[in-house]
């Protein structure tokens, strides 16, 4: 109630002491990620789905709201600096996937991604972001992972969207805001009261359509080809190639936008869905069906391997299939296994190598450099290739 009385007292004559008076707030808000700096927003470009090979390349496996964790595995590829700025020159990123669920930082994550982007952009690199199973869930409805702190921080940013709705709306010649919460029931069974406003918060910020999903994750792609590489949460069928994988990132990004319905499209559904499957991801190498992943990759012009997230690999990034599945997902979020950070790097001399925290390498001084890569298949548990960040 008090937050509605502070707020409706605005008009546009009192609007700049208004701000003022909340700096100090903003500012702190700005600092822990929630709030970007006021920039121009970057106009939305055609989704480009095939990228030519770089000099460098990084892999980042799943974030799952743990923003130091993610911060760390962006200083281990020498991608940020101290102050959380950009300093990775002309490097591309992908982060592969799953920035929401089981931790409490979601949205301060989902705009330090975005502030990265815009900074990489002016080096000349640029950082590429997935979309995984965890924001087609959530932009579903489907919260079974989502974590109380979460749901606090959704409410944190309900709270100042509808300020700003408030101050727009009060101001003559601008657009009235569209409220987000339309059609959002107050109560839902079996939620606790205590809960409604976040799960409302939450339905509103991240459905098709809603601000957060909208600015955020419509422009994630789903399938990525970056020269031989080719990048997806779970995995790729040859159904899914042949469905056209431009195709795939248009209709995503569509459904996202809110004008495909309330669904994902069926390929983002069930255990054989792009974000979900895991025939090449099993940690042991004997599960893993090389001979279809050989099969997908021949129907895809100059692949030679698939990179994916979605299925933690406690023994660290790693390689199957004579190093055609890369396993790149660590579970480094406290909220899966609060594994140490690791990233994957494809340069364009020195072939693939694993960047990592692991102290159990700080005494290694030598480590193969060759194309073929990681030099880990499960379980044979062979040296992998490794350069160690302190």
């Amino acid at each position: 109630m008090e937050r509605q009385n502070q707020s409706s007292s605005l008009t546009c004559e009192n609007l700049p002491s208004f701000l003022s008076s909340f700096v100090d707030t903003f500012v702190d808000f700005s600092v822990s990620g929630l709030f970007l700096p006021q920039q121009q927003q970057i106009p939305q470009q055609p989704l480009q789905t095939h990228y030519p090979s770089p000099n460098r390349l990084v892999a980042i496996g799943d974030l799952h709201g743990d923003l130091e964790k993610s911060k760390q595995a962006f200083r281990l590829a020498g991608l940020i600096d101290g102050s959380d700025r950009w300093c990775g020159g002309s490097t591309t990123v992908v982060q592969i996937g799953d920035v929401l669920d089981r931790g409490g930082e979601e949205l301060k994550i989902l705009y330090f991604l975005e502030k990265l982007k815009r900074e990489a952009v002016k080096s000349g690199g640029q950082l590429i972001t997935l979309n995984g199973n965890h924001e087609i869930m959530n932009i579903e409805g489907d919260f079974r992972y989502v974590t109380k702190k979460a749901l606090e921080e959704f409410d944190v940013w309900a709270y100042w969207y509808d300020i700003g709705n408030k101050m727009k709306s009060l101001c003559h010649g601008l657009e009235i805001p569209k409220n987000p919460f339309l059609g959002i029931p107050p109560s839902f069974h079996r939620v606790p009261e205590e809960f409604s406003h976040s799960i409302r918060a939450r339905i509103a910020a991240l459905r098709p359509d809603g601000p957060i999903s909208r600015r955020f994750l419509a422009n994630n792609l789903t399938v990525l080809v970056v020269g031989d590489s080719v990048f997806v949460h779970g995995g790729l069928l040859e159904k899914h190639v042949d469905y056209g994988l431009q195709r795939i990132n248009d209709e995503v990004r569509d459904w996202i936008n809110g004008s495909m319905g309330q669904r994902a499209p069926e390929y983002c559904r069930g255990r054989n869905a792009v974000v979900w499957l895991r025939k090449f991801s099993d940690e042991f190498a004997k599960n893993c069906d090389c001979s279809l992943l050989e099969h997908v990759l021949a129907t895809i012009p100059g692949a030679k391997r698939m990179i994916m997230g979605h299925t933690i690999q406690e023994i660290g990034i790693n390689g199957a299939c004579d190093n055609r599945a890369i396993r790149i997902d660590v579970g480094m979020s406290k909220g899966c296994i609060n594994g140490l950070p690791e990233v994957l790097e494809i340069d364009r001399n020195s072939g693939l190598r694993v960047l990592t925290s692991n102290p159990m390498y700080q005494n290694k001084n030598q480590y193969a450099q060759t194309k073929e890569g990681l030099g880990l298949l499960i379980p044979e548990h062979g040296p992998k290739q490794v350069e160690v960040k302190a």
